[in-house]
């Protein structure tokens, strides 16, 4: 019984190695195509999945990220986006650990008996690379997109990027709201402060993405602008979102999955910030702490959006009270001037 152990092991990990590639040779055979017949290109990624926050692009998508002297651009059968090469302020290449065949290699690893998978789990991981790219929009307003691809691959493409230039940006008021009204339900998040704490690039980038969506979807917020934005039409926002890193511990996914039941508690990826909301009177100014946490073997990324969710529900619970403290204020008020 043991010997049939340790060949289902056998064959499961070899089976690993002997996965075809994620992308198919008419893909690839795309992607030399596509060098070939635009000779300004510098680099491509041929297996970069969109992690989150390039334009236009939905999350989860795997295709053809290119750079060339004057843009970037993602490619693949249903999609196409790209931003101008002198809209880009930094890259970065991190790296997180994933798991090979997603959740299915867990279920398989559930069918191998006798703590089997605790043994399967350390080799059915595989290490990827993690390109961030920082770039502002045609309004000046800060943008971070994040890709998976091989670390080979990363690591050319960020080479890659210092070798061209960057356009100069042109300059932007040190405060386009001075003396102009707000507009109602509108929002403002600041670039977070990153001081306190060491966090990798691509969380910093995905904890602002998600808070900027996730206040974008809240009912009654008309736009949430971002750090830079230069307001349309003299809008300016009526609250500012501060966000401030308190603590951050990144997880492991191999100690959770090799940890079994146990690695719901170890090895998860936490993170605390003090989020602080003011208006543009000077009035309303709240502060409290918020905690998110990724337990079990999801991707220890999405503790970016588990934190934005919760920062979407104090900013609606902050304004109600708000609301609340100004309804019981306003009578007194009234009655003091009879």
């Amino acid at each position: 019984m043991h010997q049939m152990h340790c060949n289902t092991l056998k064959a499961i990990l070899c089976g690993a190695f002997l996965l075809p590639l994620p992308f198919s040779s008419a893909l690839q055979a795309e992607t030399n195509s596509i060098t070939k017949d635009n000779p300004t290109t510098t680099w491509t990624a041929s297996a970069a999945k969109h992690v989150y926050g390039f334009p236009e692009i939905t999350a989860g998508k795997t295709g053809m990220l290119t750079l060339n002297a004057d843009t970037l651009i993602f490619t693949n059968k249903s999609a196409n986006s790209s931003i101008p090469r002198s809209s880009i302020l930094a890259v970065s290449n991190g790296s997180d650990r994933v798991e090979l065949w997603g959740t299915t290699g867990r279920l398989v690893r559930m069918a191998i008996p006798k703590g089997g998978g605790l043994a399967a789990a350390a080799v059915m991981h595989h290490r990827v690379g993690m390109l961030t790219v920082d770039f502002v929009d045609v309004r000046g307003g800060k943008h971070s997109a994040v890709f998976n691809m091989p670390p080979s691959q990363a690591e050319a493409g960020l080479t890659m990027f210092s070798q061209i230039p960057v356009s100069s940006q042109p300059p932007v008021a040190t405060d386009p709201c001075a003396g102009k009204p707000a507009s109602l339900g509108s929002v403002l998040v600041a670039s977070p402060n990153w001081e306190h704490a060491q966090v990798p690039a691509a969380y910093r980038a995905l904890v602002y993405e998600h808070v900027v969506n996730r206040l974008q979807g809240v009912k009654g917020v008309s736009h949430a602008y971002r750090d830079g934005e230069v307001p349309a039409d003299g809008a300016c926002p009526a609250y500012t979102v501060s966000i401030s890193i308190r603590t951050f511990r990144q997880g492991n996914q191999i100690k959770r999955a090799t940890l079994g039941p146990l690695g719901m508690f170890f090895g998860t990826t936490q993170a605390a910030f003090d989020f602080k909301l003011t208006d543009a009177s000077g009035n309303l100014n709240q502060s409290e702490q918020i905690k998110a946490a990724i337990r079990g073997e999801s991707e220890s990324t999405e503790v970016a959006d588990k934190f934005a969710k919760n920062l979407a529900k104090h900013y609606v619970a902050s304004l109600k009270s708000e609301e609340a403290t100004a309804q019981r204020v306003q009578p007194i008020v009234q009655n003091s001037f009879r």
